[in-house]
């Protein structure tokens, strides 16, 4: 019989946070280990939960859930999305410039879709969140990763940037804040990344899902602010992290800046949405309650708050293993610490992250699964509560200690 192949489009695509190493996990969990999963930035398994008023919401509207809604979202969650970006300065948003989708993992790929020719450049940063490197690379786009600079807390080199900028190159990528690293984008930096898009006629690509997850004295910038009349901005966020739901997938896109070059664009970003019919319905529901209501998400990200005292406990732990140093996150849910390699030769990152797992029952994502260049890295959620990440740091250093 003729095998049955993958597609070819999948050549080249990779998503490892969920790789090589969940299955392996996977294996040991049937074998009857217990797994301390610290590679996916999921909330709820580590005692998170919604507000009430959002739960309470969703199920008071069940009812009306049950047939399909407009392609581009119903109305009050599109309506609650134009509020937000109007407060925050982009009073020309329109309802008309939303789409909801199924989080903004599905509105990524749309928009690639609907975006990218084969053989089209787009720049991506190193490290990056690797659904976008796959997502253009299954659109058949190029993506050209330009590089953050750990010694500058992580923020992109704006000339490496402009070194890797063609004739193809059709749009930039800017993950702020930053995962895997936690930075924050200073004012300056973010303006500085939308105008090299102004002078090289580029799309901007905001993923902006960590927005409220700020530490200290981080403050958060749209990129879309500094587009202006001249740069379009597509600007990505949802519910997932700072209301805690991952799993009711509610994300959504703004399109701001100067939509009437774009009509083309968004016509097949329109057809797009819907051919896939329209984004979950009972979960729509819950964005207007969690953009309007009282933000919880205040009570965790201060001193004395789950996500700010866990991302500092870890970073603390992560910088007395010797040999290990961790850039202060910002924001966002993660460490993505540096092992020396003249302290540990890791020649595969991935083989070393699957060592630790089988040693120390700790799942982490090697730094490579993000597109960073080097097998010197690796990620750490720091979502466990903070006796549970001791514990699990500390693991991760006796192996280490192995390896030295």
């Amino acid at each position: 019989m003729r095998p049955i192949r993958q597609s070819k489009k999948l050549q080249g695509v990779r998503y490892d946070v969920r790789g090589p190493i969940l299955v392996e996990a996977q294996r040991l969990e049937a074998e009857g280990h217990r797994i301390l999963k610290l590679n996916i930035g999921n909330t709820a398994p580590f005692g998170f939960e919604a507000p009430e008023q959002i739960l309470a919401d969703m199920i008071h509207h069940l009812p009306q859930s049950q047939g399909y809604a407009d392609s581009q979202g119903i109305w009050s969650a599109r309506t609650a999305v134009m509020h937000y970006y109007q407060s925050h300065g982009l009073r020309d948003v329109g309802v008309e410039d939303i789409f909801i989708g199924n989080g903004v993992s599905e509105l990524i790929s749309m928009v690639l879709q609907a975006f990218v020719d084969d053989g089209n450049e787009i720049l991506v940063p190193a490290p990056d969140y690797p659904l976008w490197t796959g997502a253009v690379t299954l659109a058949g786009g190029i993506p050209v990763h330009y590089r953050c600079d750990e010694e500058a807390d992580w923020n992109p080199d704006l000339a490496d940037i402009e070194s890797k900028i063609t004739e193809n190159t059709h749009a930039i990528v800017i993950i702020n804040p930053n995962n895997p690293t936690g930075a924050v984008y200073s004012d300056s930096t973010v303006k500085a990344l939308v105008d090299i898009a102004r002078r090289h006629h580029l799309v901007v690509m905001a993923d902006e899902i960590y927005e409220k997850i700020l530490f200290e004295d981080a403050q958060h910038h749209h990129a879309a602010t500094y587009g202006g009349n001249d740069v379009l901005c597509l600007t990505f966020s949802g519910l997932s992290k700072a209301y805690r739901v991952c799993g009711y997938r509610a994300g959504w896109v703004m399109i701001s800046g100067p939509k009437e070059i774009a009509t083309d664009f968004l016509e097949g970003l329109t057809l797009i949405a819907n051919m896939r019919m329209c984004a979950n319905v009972p979960a729509q529901h819950a964005i207007q309650t969690a953009l309007g209501g009282y933000q919880s998400i205040e009570e965790l990200i201060g001193p004395g708050g789950r996500f700010y005292e866990q991302s500092m406990l870890a970073h603390r732990l992560l910088n007395e293993i010797p040999g290990v140093t961790n850039v202060k996150p910002r924001g966002a849910l993660y460490c993505f610490p540096r092992l020396d390699p003249d302290v540990y030769a890791i020649d595969d990152d991935q083989d070393f992250v699957i060592e630790l797992l089988r040693a120390k029952k700790i799942l982490v994502t090697h730094g490579t699964g993000f597109n960073w260049p080097d097998t010197d890295h690796f990620r750490l959620v720091t979502l466990p509560e903070a006796s549970v990440l001791e514990e699990a740091i500390g693991r991760i250093a006796d192996f280490l200690a192995t390896r030295r």
